[in-house]
Protein backbone atom coordinates (compact mmCIF):
# COMPACT_ATOMS: atom_id res chain seq x y z
CA UNK A 1 0.00 0.00 0.00
CA UNK A 2 1.27 3.41 -1.00
CA UNK A 3 1.87 6.25 1.88
CA UNK A 4 -0.99 8.50 0.08
CA UNK A 5 -3.53 5.59 0.80
CA UNK A 6 -1.98 5.21 4.34
CA UNK A 7 -2.47 8.52 5.01
CA UNK A 8 -6.10 8.55 3.67
CA UNK A 9 -6.94 5.48 5.91
CA UNK A 10 -5.89 7.15 8.75
CA UNK A 11 -7.64 10.52 7.70
CA UNK A 12 -10.63 8.56 7.58
CA UNK A 13 -10.43 6.84 10.84
CA UNK A 14 -9.92 10.22 12.40
CA UNK A 15 -12.89 10.95 11.36
CA UNK A 16 -14.12 8.18 12.85
CA UNK A 17 -12.85 8.61 15.99
CA UNK A 18 -14.03 12.26 16.20
CA UNK A 19 -17.69 11.57 15.18
CA UNK A 20 -17.57 8.84 18.20
CA UNK A 21 -16.04 11.26 20.63
CA UNK A 22 -18.84 13.68 20.06
CA UNK A 23 -21.37 10.88 20.56
CA UNK A 24 -19.61 10.18 23.64
CA UNK A 25 -19.91 13.82 24.39
CA UNK A 26 -23.74 13.71 24.23
CA UNK A 27 -24.31 11.00 26.27
CA UNK A 28 -22.08 12.69 29.06
CA UNK A 29 -24.11 16.31 28.63
CA UNK A 30 -27.11 14.29 29.39
CA UNK A 31 -25.50 12.51 32.32
CA UNK A 32 -24.68 16.30 33.28
CA UNK A 33 -27.89 17.06 33.61
CA UNK A 34 -29.13 14.70 35.62
CA UNK A 35 -26.16 14.67 38.12
CA UNK A 36 -27.30 19.00 38.07
CA UNK A 37 -30.13 18.15 39.55
CA UNK A 38 -28.89 16.19 42.44
CA UNK A 39 -25.41 18.20 43.17
CA UNK A 40 -24.08 14.68 42.64
CA UNK A 41 -20.56 15.18 41.97
CA UNK A 42 -18.73 15.08 38.26
CA UNK A 43 -15.63 13.22 39.33
CA UNK A 44 -16.14 9.84 39.87
CA UNK A 45 -12.66 8.56 40.68
CA UNK A 46 -13.92 4.89 41.43
CA UNK A 47 -15.52 4.62 37.99
CA UNK A 48 -12.93 5.93 35.54
CA UNK A 49 -10.28 3.25 36.77
CA UNK A 50 -13.42 0.66 36.47
CA UNK A 51 -13.71 2.25 32.45
CA UNK A 52 -9.85 1.98 32.45
CA UNK A 53 -9.82 -1.74 33.97
CA UNK A 54 -12.51 -3.32 31.31
CA UNK A 55 -10.64 -1.70 28.14
CA UNK A 56 -7.14 -3.06 29.28
CA UNK A 57 -8.88 -6.04 29.36
CA UNK A 58 -10.15 -6.16 26.46
CA UNK A 59 -7.34 -4.91 24.48
CA UNK A 60 -5.42 -6.41 21.97
CA UNK A 61 -2.83 -3.72 21.74
CA UNK A 62 -0.63 -2.46 19.65
CA UNK A 63 -1.69 0.10 22.21
CA UNK A 64 -0.20 -0.31 25.86
CA UNK A 65 -1.86 0.37 29.19
CA UNK A 66 0.32 3.79 29.79
CA UNK A 67 -1.20 4.33 26.74
CA UNK A 68 -5.00 3.76 27.33
CA UNK A 69 -4.39 5.44 30.61
CA UNK A 70 -2.76 8.60 28.85
CA UNK A 71 -5.81 8.76 26.19
CA UNK A 72 -8.68 8.26 28.21
CA UNK A 73 -7.51 10.04 31.35
CA UNK A 74 -7.69 13.11 29.05
CA UNK A 75 -11.31 12.47 27.70
CA UNK A 76 -12.37 11.79 31.10
CA UNK A 77 -11.35 15.26 31.71
CA UNK A 78 -12.85 16.74 28.79
CA UNK A 79 -15.87 14.85 29.99
CA UNK A 80 -15.95 16.74 32.89
CA UNK A 81 -15.47 20.09 32.22
CA UNK A 82 -18.76 19.35 29.41
CA UNK A 83 -20.88 18.44 32.31
CA UNK A 84 -19.53 21.36 34.83
CA UNK A 85 -16.21 23.55 34.78
CA UNK A 86 -14.60 23.13 38.28
CA UNK A 87 -11.51 24.32 39.85
CA UNK A 88 -8.24 22.92 40.68
CA UNK A 89 -6.20 24.32 43.49
CA UNK A 90 -2.81 22.83 43.65
CA UNK A 91 0.33 23.38 45.31
CA UNK A 92 2.32 25.20 42.93
CA UNK A 93 3.41 27.09 41.13
CA UNK A 94 3.20 26.49 37.72
CA UNK A 95 5.39 24.09 36.45
CA UNK A 96 5.61 22.17 40.04
CA UNK A 97 5.42 18.06 39.98
CA UNK A 98 1.66 18.47 42.12
CA UNK A 99 0.70 20.64 38.84
CA UNK A 100 2.06 17.25 36.65
CA UNK A 101 0.13 15.13 38.92
CA UNK A 102 -2.95 17.36 38.82
CA UNK A 103 -3.03 17.71 34.70
CA UNK A 104 -2.63 13.53 34.63
CA UNK A 105 -6.32 13.59 36.47
CA UNK A 106 -7.68 16.52 35.40
CA UNK A 107 -6.30 17.07 31.95
CA UNK A 108 -5.15 20.20 30.09
CA UNK A 109 -8.78 22.09 29.84
CA UNK A 110 -8.94 22.16 33.41
CA UNK A 111 -9.47 25.43 35.66
CA UNK A 112 -6.17 25.21 37.51
CA UNK A 113 -5.73 27.48 40.66
CA UNK A 114 -1.73 27.48 41.86
CA UNK A 115 -1.35 28.17 45.78
CA UNK A 116 1.68 28.71 47.38
CA UNK A 117 0.58 26.26 50.42
CA UNK A 118 -0.69 23.21 51.55
CA UNK A 119 -3.12 24.32 53.66
CA UNK A 120 -4.03 27.11 51.21
CA UNK A 121 -5.13 24.73 48.79
CA UNK A 122 -7.24 23.05 51.86
CA UNK A 123 -8.86 26.75 52.52
CA UNK A 124 -9.21 27.51 48.89
CA UNK A 125 -11.80 24.54 48.70
CA UNK A 126 -13.46 24.90 52.46
CA UNK A 127 -14.04 28.30 50.83
CA UNK A 128 -15.93 26.81 47.83
CA UNK A 129 -13.33 28.62 45.80
CA UNK A 130 -12.32 25.35 44.35
CA UNK A 131 -14.32 22.04 44.20
CA UNK A 132 -11.05 19.97 44.08
CA UNK A 133 -6.80 20.12 45.06
CA UNK A 134 -4.03 18.37 44.57
CA UNK A 135 -1.33 18.32 47.22
CA UNK A 136 1.69 16.06 48.01
CA UNK A 137 1.05 13.10 51.05
CA UNK A 138 4.65 11.23 51.05
CA UNK A 139 7.57 10.59 48.73
CA UNK A 140 9.57 6.84 48.82
CA UNK A 141 12.51 8.55 49.90
CA UNK A 142 11.70 11.49 52.02
CA UNK A 143 8.53 9.95 53.67
CA UNK A 144 5.25 11.43 54.57
CA UNK A 145 4.80 15.41 54.23
CA UNK A 146 3.93 16.66 57.81
CA UNK A 147 1.89 19.79 56.63
CA UNK A 148 -0.57 17.43 54.83
CA UNK A 149 -1.29 15.11 57.65
CA UNK A 150 -1.65 18.24 59.84
CA UNK A 151 -4.31 19.89 57.90
CA UNK A 152 -6.34 16.59 57.30
CA UNK A 153 -6.22 16.13 61.08
CA UNK A 154 -8.01 19.60 60.89
CA UNK A 155 -9.79 19.82 57.98
CA UNK A 156 -13.44 18.19 57.09
CA UNK A 157 -12.04 17.91 53.63
CA UNK A 158 -11.86 14.18 52.44
CA UNK A 159 -9.26 12.34 50.10
CA UNK A 160 -11.48 11.28 47.22
CA UNK A 161 -8.53 9.67 45.07
CA UNK A 162 -4.50 9.19 44.56
CA UNK A 163 -2.30 9.79 42.20
CA UNK A 164 1.42 8.12 42.31
CA UNK A 165 4.28 10.05 40.03
CA UNK A 166 7.81 8.83 39.55
CA UNK A 167 9.85 12.02 40.26
CA UNK A 168 12.70 12.43 37.60
CA UNK A 169 14.77 15.50 38.08
CA UNK A 170 16.94 17.92 35.40
CA UNK A 171 19.90 20.04 35.44
CA UNK A 172 19.05 23.07 33.57
CA UNK A 173 21.13 26.28 32.45
CA UNK A 174 21.30 28.52 29.67
CA UNK A 175 25.02 27.65 29.85
CA UNK A 176 26.30 24.92 27.41
CA UNK A 177 29.05 23.94 29.69
CA UNK A 178 28.82 23.14 33.16
CA UNK A 179 32.17 24.77 34.26
CA UNK A 180 30.81 27.91 33.59
CA UNK A 181 27.63 27.20 36.08
CA UNK A 182 28.63 29.08 39.71
CA UNK A 183 25.06 28.28 41.20
CA UNK A 184 22.46 25.92 40.87
CA UNK A 185 18.60 26.77 42.82
CA UNK A 186 16.52 24.23 43.71
CA UNK A 187 13.89 22.71 46.30
CA UNK A 188 15.92 21.44 49.32
CA UNK A 189 14.92 18.59 49.11
CA UNK A 190 16.06 18.19 45.70
CA UNK A 191 19.66 18.47 46.35
CA UNK A 192 19.75 15.77 48.38
CA UNK A 193 18.04 13.88 46.30
CA UNK A 194 20.84 14.66 43.47
CA UNK A 195 23.77 14.44 45.68
CA UNK A 196 25.50 11.71 43.75
CA UNK A 197 25.19 13.12 40.68
CA UNK A 198 26.22 16.86 41.78
CA UNK A 199 29.53 15.63 43.03
CA UNK A 200 30.28 12.92 40.15
CA UNK A 201 30.24 16.29 37.71
CA UNK A 202 32.23 18.73 40.50
CA UNK A 203 28.73 20.53 41.24
CA UNK A 204 29.06 20.40 44.87
CA UNK A 205 31.45 22.80 45.19
CA UNK A 206 29.20 25.72 44.00
CA UNK A 207 26.69 27.57 45.68
CA UNK A 208 23.68 25.45 46.27
CA UNK A 209 20.77 28.30 46.33
CA UNK A 210 17.07 26.50 48.07
CA UNK A 211 14.22 28.13 47.05
CA UNK A 212 10.25 27.38 47.53
CA UNK A 213 10.12 24.77 44.79
CA UNK A 214 11.81 23.48 41.53
CA UNK A 215 9.54 25.38 39.21
CA UNK A 216 10.72 28.68 40.60
CA UNK A 217 14.14 27.38 40.41
CA UNK A 218 14.14 27.08 36.70
CA UNK A 219 12.01 30.16 36.17
CA UNK A 220 15.36 32.05 37.92
CA UNK A 221 17.91 30.15 36.09
CA UNK A 222 16.49 30.94 32.67
CA UNK A 223 16.72 34.63 33.23
CA UNK A 224 20.56 34.30 34.99
CA UNK A 225 23.73 33.57 33.06
CA UNK A 226 26.42 31.52 35.06
CA UNK A 227 23.35 29.80 37.21
CA UNK A 228 21.38 26.25 37.34
CA UNK A 229 18.30 24.67 37.98
CA UNK A 230 17.42 21.05 39.22
CA UNK A 231 13.55 20.53 38.23
CA UNK A 232 11.53 18.75 36.22
CA UNK A 233 11.90 18.43 32.52
CA UNK A 234 8.21 20.43 32.51
CA UNK A 235 9.38 23.15 34.33
CA UNK A 236 12.62 23.67 32.30
CA UNK A 237 10.05 23.72 28.80
CA UNK A 238 7.82 26.28 30.71
CA UNK A 239 10.28 28.53 30.65
CA UNK A 240 12.44 27.39 27.91
CA UNK A 241 15.45 26.72 29.62
CA UNK A 242 17.96 24.22 28.01
CA UNK A 243 18.03 20.74 29.87
CA UNK A 244 21.80 19.66 30.00
CA UNK A 245 20.57 16.52 31.97
CA UNK A 246 18.01 14.29 32.57
CA UNK A 247 17.22 11.89 35.44
CA UNK A 248 19.69 12.74 37.68
CA UNK A 249 18.56 11.75 40.69
CA UNK A 250 20.31 9.28 43.13
CA UNK A 251 17.53 6.73 43.29
CA UNK A 252 15.45 6.08 40.04
CA UNK A 253 12.61 4.75 41.75
CA UNK A 254 12.10 7.89 43.48
CA UNK A 255 7.95 8.37 43.74
CA UNK A 256 5.37 10.92 45.41
CA UNK A 257 2.24 10.14 46.12
CA UNK A 258 -0.57 12.98 45.56
CA UNK A 259 -4.22 12.91 46.92
CA UNK A 260 -6.91 14.49 45.09
CA UNK A 261 -8.84 16.72 48.18
CA UNK A 262 -13.12 17.20 47.97
CA UNK A 263 -16.22 17.90 49.95
CA UNK A 264 -18.09 14.28 49.10
CA UNK A 265 -17.60 10.59 49.81
CA UNK A 266 -17.11 8.03 47.42
CA UNK A 267 -19.22 5.30 46.13
CA UNK A 268 -17.69 1.83 46.87
CA UNK A 269 -15.12 0.48 43.94
CA UNK A 270 -14.07 -3.10 43.13
CA UNK A 271 -11.08 -2.07 45.49
CA UNK A 272 -10.72 0.57 47.60
CA UNK A 273 -8.63 2.24 50.04
CA UNK A 274 -9.62 3.98 53.26
CA UNK A 275 -7.44 6.36 55.20
CA UNK A 276 -7.92 7.49 58.75
CA UNK A 277 -6.36 9.20 61.96
CA UNK A 278 -6.21 7.37 64.95
CA UNK A 279 -5.97 9.53 68.30
CA UNK A 280 -5.11 6.79 71.03
CA UNK A 281 -4.43 7.79 74.49
CA UNK A 282 -0.66 7.51 75.61
CA UNK A 283 -1.01 4.29 77.63
CA UNK A 284 0.98 0.74 77.73
CA UNK A 285 -0.67 -1.43 74.52
CA UNK A 286 -2.84 1.23 73.49
CA UNK A 287 -1.77 0.53 69.56
CA UNK A 288 -1.58 -3.05 69.96
CA UNK A 289 -5.54 -3.17 70.91
CA UNK A 290 -6.60 -0.91 67.95
CA UNK A 291 -4.51 -2.75 65.39
CA UNK A 292 -5.62 -5.97 66.68
CA UNK A 293 -9.48 -5.43 65.86
CA UNK A 294 -8.34 -5.05 62.17
CA UNK A 295 -6.73 -8.18 62.37
CA UNK A 296 -9.06 -10.08 63.75
CA UNK A 297 -11.84 -8.70 60.69
CA UNK A 298 -8.92 -9.39 58.47
CA UNK A 299 -8.44 -5.82 57.01
CA UNK A 300 -5.34 -5.46 55.76
CA UNK A 301 -2.91 -2.53 56.90
CA UNK A 302 -0.93 -0.87 53.91
CA UNK A 303 0.74 2.06 55.98
CA UNK A 304 0.78 3.45 59.80
CA UNK A 305 2.58 6.90 60.47
CA UNK A 306 2.43 8.48 63.74
CA UNK A 307 2.41 11.88 64.61
CA UNK A 308 3.11 14.49 67.28
CA UNK A 309 -0.46 15.19 68.49
CA UNK A 310 -2.75 18.56 68.05
CA UNK A 311 -4.47 18.27 71.39
CA UNK A 312 -2.95 18.12 75.43
CA UNK A 313 -4.93 14.37 75.57
CA UNK A 314 -2.41 12.72 73.38
CA UNK A 315 1.02 12.38 72.84
CA UNK A 316 0.82 10.88 69.11
CA UNK A 317 -2.03 10.38 66.70
CA UNK A 318 -1.36 7.28 64.05
CA UNK A 319 -1.98 7.61 59.89
CA UNK A 320 -3.08 4.65 59.29
CA UNK A 321 -4.13 3.51 55.48
CA UNK A 322 -6.02 -0.25 55.03
CA UNK A 323 -7.78 -2.08 52.39
CA UNK A 324 -11.45 -1.38 52.05
CA UNK A 325 -14.31 1.35 51.87
CA UNK A 326 -16.02 2.78 54.86
CA UNK A 327 -19.10 1.19 53.72
CA UNK A 328 -17.83 -2.41 54.05
CA UNK A 329 -18.72 -4.34 56.91
CA UNK A 330 -15.76 -5.93 58.69
CA UNK A 331 -14.49 -1.98 57.95
CA UNK A 332 -17.31 -0.40 60.16
CA UNK A 333 -17.15 -2.94 63.02
CA UNK A 334 -13.72 -1.66 63.79
CA UNK A 335 -14.50 2.06 63.09
CA UNK A 336 -18.12 1.96 65.28
CA UNK A 337 -15.75 -0.02 68.02
CA UNK A 338 -13.45 2.99 68.06
CA UNK A 339 -15.74 5.59 67.33
CA UNK A 340 -14.76 8.37 69.59
CA UNK A 341 -10.82 7.63 68.48
CA UNK A 342 -10.89 7.52 64.86
CA UNK A 343 -11.52 10.40 62.43
CA UNK A 344 -12.52 9.25 58.69
CA UNK A 345 -10.17 11.25 55.93
CA UNK A 346 -12.20 9.83 52.92
CA UNK A 347 -12.34 5.97 50.91
CA UNK A 348 -10.84 5.79 47.44
CA UNK A 349 -10.52 3.39 44.51
CA UNK A 350 -6.80 1.68 45.45
CA UNK A 351 -4.36 2.35 42.31
CA UNK A 352 -2.70 -1.13 42.02
CA UNK A 353 0.63 0.03 40.04
CA UNK A 354 1.11 2.41 42.53
CA UNK A 355 3.51 4.59 39.90
CA UNK A 356 1.16 5.96 36.83
CA UNK A 357 3.51 6.57 33.18
CA UNK A 358 0.91 9.13 31.91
Amino acid sequence: MKLDELRERIDRIDDEILDLLNKRMEVVKAVGELKNRTDAPIYRPEREIEILERLKKRNQGPLNDSAIDAIFLEIFAVSRNLERPERVAYLGPEGSFTHQAAESRFGAMSDYLPLNTISSVFKEIEQKRAKYGVVPIENSIDGVVGETLDMLGRSDLKIVAEVFMPIHHSLASLEENIKNIKKIYSKDIAFGQCREFLTTHGLDQVELIPVESTAKAAKIAAKEPGSAAICSSIAAKLYNLPILFENIEDFKNNTTRFIVLSDFKNQKSQSDKTSILAKLKDRPGALYEFLKDFYKEKINLTKIESRPAQQKDFNYWFYIDFDGHIDDENVQKVLQKHKPQIKWLGSYAKIKDRVDEV
